[in-house]
């Protein structure tokens, strides 16, 4: 099932105008995902809250671009 989405955003950046806005924005969504996702089981091991703040400050563009690749 997962190919199929993969398959459905190679296609939609292909075909429709102002796709790539789109696929950017599912990559930066799922980059920010795993991003909170650590900082939270970091968070409860170490016993501090966590905020989106601090998750998006860890966010540098080398991370997008390799979201990117392997969501293509």
């Amino acid at each position: 099932m997962f190919w199929l989405w993969r398959m459905l955003l190679v296609v939609a950046v292909a075909l429709i105008p102002g796709a790539f806005v789109l696929l950017l924005a599912y990559v930066a969504t799922r980059t920010l995902w795993e991003r909170w996702q650590l900082a939270q089981r970091q968070a409860q091991t170490r016993g501090t809250p966590v905020s989106f703040r601090e998750v998006v400050a860890t966010v540098e563009f080398k991370d997008l671009v390799r979201q990117a690749r392997a969501t293509l």
